[in-house]
C-alpha cells in the first residue's frame, strides 16, 4: 500500500522544501583526530546492523493496539472525563491513532536527523567528526526505514510532521553554522528522542515494538555522545555574545519540544474537543512525569557542554527539570547498550530453541 493511502493528511498538501546555505569544508589532515571521537567512529562502524536480520518482522500485531502499551502511558487523556466517557471501540481507535502519531513523529524526526548528519559531514571542519558523522548517516537511514516499515506493515496509519517539530527542524537545517546543527539535532532533538524511545521500549508489551526502539536507542546514544564531545571542546572558545545566542536557542527549542507532545492532531482526528483534550492532558500527573522524562537526557548534557547561564537555568526551573542537571548521561547510555544486548540474546535463544525443535 502506498504511503499516500496511509497518511491522515493528503501527501500533496505537505510538500516542504527548506532553503539552506552553508560552506562545504574540506580537510586535508587525514591523520588528525581526537582519540575520543575516533573511538566513537570505530564503535559506529562495528555497531552497524541490518534491520531485516536483527528484527523479527514476521510477528503478528493487534491492529487496534500494535505495541500493546497500557492506556496510562499511551493515551494522554487517560483517567480524565473524556477518557471515561469513551466506549471500548473509541478507546481502541484512540490507541491506534496515538501510536501512529508517536511513531510517525519518530520517523519524521529521523529523516531530519538523516539530513542533519549529512550536513555535518559537509560543514564540520574536523576530519574525525566527518568520519563519525558518515556512520551516523547510515544509522539515520536505517531508523527511517525501520519506523516506516513498522507504520506501513503493522500500524497502517501515518500522521504528518507535527508543527512544533517542523519549526525546530527548520531552524536547525536553515542555520549555516555547523555547531547549531550539532546543538539542535545531536543534543536537543536526539536527546529528547532517546527519552521518548525509552518509554516506548520499556512500556510496550509486544516484542516487535520494544525491540525496534531498543536497537534504535543503541545508535542514538552514540549520536548524542558525539554531539556532546564535539561541543564540549568547541563552546569554551566562544565569546559571551555567541554563547548567549546559543543559550537563547536552547531555551526556545526546549519550549517548542515540550509543547510538541500535546498530540492535538490525534484528538482532532478522533472527533474529540481538542482544547479540552489538550488541557486535560496538560494537567495530568502522567504528562508531568512524561515531560520530565523527556528532558532527562537533555538537561545534564546542556550543562556539560557549557550552556548553563541564568536564562537556561531559569527556563529549566520553570519546566520543573532543573534538578536533572546532576544526573550522569553516561550511565543512561550504558543501560541502553545493555538492554539492546538483552534483546539480541533473547532473539538468539528463540532461534536456537526453534532449531532444536526442528
Amino acid at each position: 500500500m502506498s504511503t499516500h493511502d496511509l497518511f491522515t493528511t493528503p501527501v500533496h498538501e505537505m510538500s516542504w522544501k527548506v532553503p539552506s546555505s552553508y560552506d562545504t569544508v574540506f580537510n586535508w589532515e587525514y591523520d588528525d583526530g581526537r582519540d575520543r571521537l575516533l573511538s566513537l567512529y570505530s564503535k559506529g562502524k562495528q555497531k552497524q546492523w541490518d534491520s531485516d536480520a536483527r528484527i523479527d518482522w514476521s510477528l503478528d500485531v493487534d491492529p487496534e493496539n500494535p505495541a500493546q502499551i497500557p492506556d496510562e502511558y499511551n493515551l494522554g487523556i487517560y483517567g480524565t472525563d473524556l477518557y471515561n466517557r469513551m466506549t471500548e471501540k473509541e478507546k481502541a481507535e484512540a490507541r491506534l491513532h496515538a501510536e501512529a502519531w508517536r511513531v510517525s513523529q519518530f520517523m519524521h524526526g529521523e529523516q531530519g536527523a538523516l539530513i542533519c548528519a549529512s550536513k555535518i559531514v559537509q560543514s564540520v571542519p574536523d576530519i574525525d567528526a566527518k568520519f563519525y558523522a558518515a556512520t551516523q548517516v547510515m544509522d539515520e537511514a536505517r531508523h527511517v526505514e525501520v519506523f516506516s516499515r513498522y507504520l506501513h506493515e503493522k500500524v497502517k496509519l501515518v500522521y504528518p510532521l507535527n508543527p512544533n517539530l517542523k519549526e525546530l527542524l527548520r531552524q536547525v537545517i536553515e542555520d549555516s553554522r555547523w555547531d547549531f546543527t550539532y546543538l539542535g539535532m545531536q543534543v536537543l532533538i536526539e536527546g529528547l528522542a532517546l527519552a521518548a524511545f525509552s518509554l516506548f521500549r520499556d512500556r510496550a508489551v509486544h516484542p516487535l515494538a520494544s525491540s525496534i526502539n531498543a536497537y534504535v536507542m543503541q545508535d542514538e546514544a552514540r549520536h548524542v555522545a558525539f554531539g556532546r564531545l564535539a561541543l564540549r571542546d568547541y563552546y569554551p572558545q566562544l565569546t559571551e555574545a555567541e554563547r548567549d545566542e546559543r543559550e537563547q536557542f536552547v531555551v526556545e527549542a526546549c519550549y517548542l519540544m515540550r509543547n510538541r507532545f500535546t498530540s492535538g492532531e490525534v484528538w482532532a482526528n478522533l472527533g474529540l474537543p481538542v482544547r479540552e483534550a489538550v488541557a486535560a492532558q496538560d494537567r495530568s500527573d502522567r504528562m508531568q512525569f512524561y515531560r520530565r522524562l523527556l528532558f532527562s537526557r537533555i538537561v545534564p548534557i546542556v550543562k556539560d557542554i557549557g550552556l548553563w547561564g541564568d536564562r537556561v537555568q531559569k527556563a529549566y526551573a520553570d519546566m520543573g527539570v532543573l534538578d536533572l542537571a546532576d544526573t550522569n548521561p553516561d550511565e543512561a547510555t550504558q543501560v541502553d547498550e545493555a538492554i539492546a544486548a538483552q534483546f539480541d540474546e533473547r532473539r538468539t535463544q528463540v532461534a536456537a530453541t526453534i532449531a532444536a525443535g526442528s
